[in-house]
């Protein structure tokens, strides 16, 4: 028997805490699906738009899109997840098919996308609708709050590996939190050398990055020992990019792999030159978490997870925004079977 009613956490304005509240259960349309939300990861993306550094939420909001829930529900025209099934819902929740970027398989880049728990309702609630094209099968390592983790974090630190090359032999890694323990584990399987850059002061994290492999640890102003081939930046700091850019060998790449990052201070053209490569990430594409669950299953990653119940919402971004989460923060539902 489905509820008529469900507890969730809803930002009612730009800035302010979260707010319990008691809402209806949505209805899938006819290409929806109805699920129970078993856990939702708490993202840094979360704190950007609760900030306003992300400036285009619906509200009020239901936040989370690192959706793990069972399937209760399908609509009319679905075909492809089934009643019962354990998912996973990402960051993307629609994308029109039919835009330049779709057609030429940048879907990640749709001019009609719709975004979880940012211009739709996502996961800090007891329920939630998806579109089931964007639905993901989790295996049963993955079925619980520790898979949260992989539908973001896991997600957009695979596409930002992705966009490095496969000659890269040394990795830097730049902001030591979600994304990059995840990430970690998928690049030393690989056979890459991991440089682990973190806030200053950060002992707890170094430690934790040398515990996951990483042949070096330090605060994010310190030179490695040696230059690196590439480095990927999570930390939402944009004077990372110049200091990125000088810790990589000619050729280097670095990808800034956050949604928001502030201003990047000017640098000089030598910093580029050689044939050093900047670029961004945008979101993610179906065939991103259809290759990255199947790596993830093969290495058998493992998260680290720190929980919270549905109503602890906002203890939990508070913890990730003064760096008490070593790994990730991840919201379990209390009604969860």
């Amino acid at each position: 028997m489905i509820p008529k009613t469900m507890q969730a956490m809803v930002l009612e304005a730009i800035g302010q805490p979260l707010v319990m509240k008691t809402l209806s259960v949505p209805v899938p349309d006819e290409n929806q699906v109805l699920v129970k939300i078993i856990a939702c990861g708490v993202c840094r993306t979360d704190l950007h738009i609760i900030d306003g550094e992300l400036t285009a939420p619906k509200l009020p909001l239901i936040p989370g899109h690192e959706i793990v829930a069972r399937v209760i529900k399908t609509g009319k025209k679905t075909s492809s997840v089934k009643t019962g099934e354990i998912i996973g819902i990402p960051w993307l929740s629609y994308t029109c098919g039919k835009c330049r970027y779709c057609l030429r398989g940048q879907e990640n880049l749709c001019e009609k996308a719709l975004f979880t728990g940012y211009t739709i309702d996502g996961g800090y609630a007891e329920y939630a609708v998806a579109d089931e094209r964007y639905c993901f099968p989790l295996q049963s390592q993955y079925a619980n709050a520790s898979g949260a983790p992989l539908l973001c974090a896991g997600l957009i630190g695979y596409r930002s590996y992705t966009m490095t090359s496969d000659r890269v032999k040394s990795l830097g890694i730049y902001g030591f939190g979600a994304a990059a323990h995840i990430l970690i584990q998928l690049a030393i399987h690989q056979d890459k050398r991991i440089f682990a850059f973190t806030r200053d002061g950060d002992i707890e994290a170094q430690k934790f990055a040398l515990e996951l492999g990483a042949v070096w640890a330090g605060d994010a102003s310190q030179l490695p020992p040696e230059k690196m081939d590439a480095a990927i930046i999570f930390a939402p700091v944009g004077n990372l990019v110049p200091k990125a850019l000088s810790d990589t060998n000619k050729g280097g790449i670095v990808v800034c792999g956050g949604i928001h990052m502030s201003d990047i201070p000017s640098f000089p053209y030598s910093l580029l030159w050689e044939e050093r490569i900047l670029r961004s990430v945008a979101n993610l594409t179906r065939k991103d978490g259809e290759d990255f669950f199947k790596l993830a299953s093969q290495v058998s990653i493992h998260t680290q997870i720190k929980t919270y119940s549905l109503h602890q919402a906002n203890d939990a971004l508070n913890d990730l925004r003064s760096g008490k989460v070593h790994g990730a923060a991840v919201l379990v539902m209390d009604n969860s079977d």
